[in-house]
């Protein structure tokens, strides 16, 4: 317990003060709602429908501010720099802002779902009421008009249609009507778009469908002007409603019980969401300016395994290790942004990333790119960023577990480039003394990305007498006959079959637990930082691998993890 408090004890406090606000708001204005005094009437017409939709209401309007600031990257990266001050657990929180996104998004969904329900059964109810089905104060309070007297409680006003087409025409000519279908509707196909396999396999179809949160939050704004829940107001003479109730014949006629008069609730939703979508429009106008700098090509590299080297030159531009930038190409979108970690160090003059084939937008890059006669320019190319990410803080631990599956060695690959020139240059405020290096690929020719880096890094730290500050183990999980046969015949060469390093390749996966003892055996009292860029499976075997080992004495070792999120 102590060691999940360790690596999660900050997160699990923030969801649950987000939790208890939820929790807070959805009670209190359940409960102002269903014993309210000034909605004994609208009650009297709707029972507890009329809680039941307003809590929601409150729940997401909360939701709705939250749900954009995790998605401002400009802001969150503005944080994060002045949180360096702080300690790691605080900046670690800003890695997590996708998944904070996500569980926003699942409470939308939950509260929007009651919302709807509970309103639909109160159009059906107050259509009830016009038509007379109940008792004789509902008539009555459905009978109230507009005049210069009185005030309408009933928003349906129509009766001169066919009363089972009443809550339709109603729903679909009324603002609030009108405005939920389509928020509704386009809450459904932002939902069912954000599904891991359509943004895995459709990426387009997830990029196109989440802009209609342009839609939602107009809808939204406007969502509540039309003022349909009405409440009772204050008359001289007053009207008490626990002595008028029962006498509607007598309203109007003696003092004691005036006409009720009534009015629409003012719209609040654009209280809650209008910082959020200043804030996010700021982030879109800065993400433009990015855009219309110039970006050049350095150089253009086709790597094996269909995979891209770009290394471009923009002005001004600056990064710290491990970073990432969102790249757009007009000449395939004019729309598309897709995040790529640059695999360049903050002491190159230039940032370079590697696109592996992934998808419509990667597989037309590439094409575009293969196709460039030799030594000439790109097409136009955008660039936003650099952004945060957890690799930022690598250099902030003692000891550093580096895990990269695939294509996700490419943070690691900036962080051991500016290694490098960290050494080169003889840096005295390089803190970390011990970096493990582990690299899981299905193919060898993968293994050819940075095996060049790898040769060079392993010759550097054998020049300067420093051969176990970095280790590195390369494991390949798949192979066929022909690999198995070229490794067999060079088995007993000084350098790996595969990638020609001397630190010979590893055929399978790692045995984490034999990883961890023997990192915490080799670091008795140091504060390790295990950082991942892979799939989430592998992220759970390694948080909970972190926590095992991790010794709840504060002298000795513990193990943080972290992931980069996109």
């Amino acid at each position: 317990m102590g060691n999940w408090i360790i690596n999660n004890g900050l997160t699990a406090f923030i969801l649950v003060v987000w939790m208890g606000i939820n929790i807070f708001l959805f009670v209190w204005f359940y409960f102002f709602y269903d014993l309210g005094p000034q909605f004994f009437y609208t009650r009297h017409l709707l029972g507890s429908a009329l809680a039941w939709a307003r809590a929601p209401a409150a729940v997401l309007n909360f939701n709705c501010m939250l749900i954009l600031l995790p998605v401002c990257r400009n802001l969150l990266s503005l944080i994060r720099g002045s949180l360096m001050c702080c300690g790691r657990t605080m900046r670690k929180q800003l890695d997590k802002n996708l998944s904070f996104h996500k569980l926003v998004a699942y409470m939308i969904a939950l509260m929007t779902a009651v919302h709807m329900i509970a309103h639909l059964l109160n159009v059906e109810w107050y259509n009830n009421s016009r038509q007379g089905v109940y008792d004789k104060l509902s008539i009555a309070l459905s009978n109230l008009e507009d005049t210069d007297n009185t005030t309408y409680l009933n928003p349906i006003r129509t009766t001169d249609i066919d009363p089972q087409q009443i809550p339709t025409y109603f729903v679909f000519t009324t603002i609030a009507g009108l405005t939920g279908v389509i928020i509704t509707l386009a809450l459904i196909l932002i939902i069912t778009s954000s599904m891991e396999v359509i943004r895995r396999s459709y990426f387009e179809v997830f990029w196109y469908t989440h802009h209609l949160f342009i839609i939602f939050f107009i809808g939204l704004v406007i969502h509540g002007v039309g003022g349909i829940v009405r409440r009772q107001v204050t008359t001289d003479p007053p009207h008490n409603f626990t002595f008028c109730k029962d006498r509607t014949d007598d309203w109007g006629r003696i003092p004691e019980c005036p006409v009720p008069q009534f009015k629409g609730g003012p719209a609040q939703t654009w209280y809650w969401v209008i910082g959020p979508m200043i804030l996010y429009v700021c982030e879109r106008l800065v993400r433009f300016i990015r855009y219309m700098q110039r970006v050049t090509y350095r150089k253009i590299v086709m790597r094996p395994s269909k995979v891209l080297e770009l290394q471009l030159m923009k002005k001004g531009f600056k990064m710290e290790v491990g970073q990432y930038v969102f790249l757009n190409c007009p000449a395939i979108s004019q729309l598309e942004w897709h995040p790529f970690t640059m695999t360049s160090a903050p002491e190159e003059d230039f940032l370079s990333v590697h696109i592996r084939s992934a998808g419509d937008w990667t597989d037309k890059l590439i094409d575009i790119m293969q196709k460039l006669p030799e030594g000439a320019q790109g097409p136009k190319m955008g660039v936003d960023g650099p952004f945060g990410t957890a690799s930022e803080d690598v250099f902030d631990y003692e000891v550093s577990m580096l895990v990269g599956a695939g294509i996700g060695v490419t943070p690691f690959a900036s962080i051991l480039k500016s290694i490098w020139y960290k050494f080169k240059d003889s840096n005295p405020k390089l803190r970390t003394r011990k970096i493990y290096f582990y690299w899981l690929c299905r193919e060898t020719h993968a293994f050819e990305w940075f095996a060049d880096l790898l040769q060079v890094l392993e010759k550097e730290m054998e020049e300067r007498g420093m051969g176990d500050f970095l280790t590195y183990k390369l494991y390949l999980t798949g192979w066929d006959q022909s690999t198995a046969q070229h490794v067999r015949v060079r088995f007993d060469q000084d350098t790996d079959a595969v990638t020609g390093l001397k630190q010979k390749t590893n055929y399978g996966r790692p045995i984490w637990d034999k990883e961890f003892e023997q990192v915490r055996k080799e670091n008795p009292t140091s504060v390790v930082g295990t950082f991942l860029c892979g799939p989430e499976a592998l992220a759970k075997v390694l948080e909970k691998k972190c926590a095992k080992y991790s010794d709840v004495d504060p002298r000795k070792t513990k193990f943080y993890f972290n992931k980069e999120n996109f």
